[in-house]
């Protein structure tokens, strides 16, 4: 990637946060061959079918789970889940995909249709750049499946942690009003996103001040722009020691499923909240 290439050539380490998922659920994972996610990751580099979305239920399987190509009837969670050999459809979601009592569900991993979707998102990033990166051996380590955040900090080495700007926004105290897709509450929410910088002590440059003020832009990217500086912040939060790295104790959240960074609230199907 680019983007890091000079960073890592500097000798610093370097932390990166990524909207998208990091791990798989436990259901796809059960009986797999690999010792974890990041071996499984780094084994998709050979497998250019694996990222194929199917069109049709009769096509889905473990070898290739991404679904639906477009909306056709007898699209649902259930028949995409008992496709791969699930029996409920929640055997499609991590546990930090539940719901929260501090925010709504995240999606599938595998489910690539709508606006409620992270599927496109792992496709873009582990077969584009993950997976043939870390079979070419480069200094990426995956946070919480090589150890605590901190213990993935080397010079020259880039610890990866998946963020969730919805969670980040719960961790910095902050609140939009409205939809983060509205302009005017991007906008909006600018005097408390800078207030909190500055208690954070990550002040921004001139022209990421000027974006911050404009609601990070009217167009479609606008949300994606704010999603970024939410992650970064986020990262800030956990690396400043201001919001701790946990992880329930669960060995399949720590092999296969992973994490949201910072997330410290369990589903709601679990708390009864």
């Amino acid at each position: 990637m680019a983007l890091l290439a000079p960073l890592i050539a500097g000798g610093l380490p370097v932390a990166m946060g990524l909207d998208l998922p990091l791990g798989v659920p436990r259901a796809f994972a059960e009986g797999r061959p690999e010792a974890g996610f990041p071996e499984f990751l780094r084994g998709l580099a050979t497998r250019p079918g694996f990222f194929a979305v199917n069109e049709a239920l009769e096509t889905v399987c473990p070898d290739r789970p991404f679904y639906p190509q477009r909306g056709v009837k007898g699209m649902t969670r259930l028949a995409h889940a008992r496709a791969l050999g699930f029996s409920e459809a929640s055997g499609l979601n991590r546990l930090c995909d539940l719901a929260t009592a501090e925010r709504p569900a995240g999606a599938p991993v595998f489910w690539t249709l709508g606006a409620n979707q992270s599927g496109k998102a792992a496709i873009a990033a582990w077969r584009d750049w993950l997976a043939p990166a870390l079979a070419a051996g480069a200094p990426y380590r995956l946070w919480p499946f090589e150890g605590p955040l901190a213990s993935l900090l080397a010079p020259g080495q880039v610890a990866l942690a998946e963020v969730y700007p919805a969670e980040a926004l719960r961790h910095l105290s902050l609140r939009i009003p409205g939809s983060k897709r509205a302009h005017a509450a991007r906008q909006a929410l600018a005097p408390a996103l800078l207030a909190r910088m500055a208690e954070l002590g990550a002040m921004p440059d001139a022209a990421l001040h000027a974006m911050i003020l404009a609601g990070f832009g009217t167009d479609a990217a606008g949300e994606d722009r704010l999603d970024c500086l939410l992650g970064v912040l986020d990262m800030i939060l956990v690396l400043d020691g201001h919001r701790a790295d946990i992880v329930p104790p669960d060995p399949w959240l720590r092999r296969w499923e992973g994490w949201v960074l910072g997330q410290h609230s369990l589903p709601r199907s679990m708390t009864g909240a």
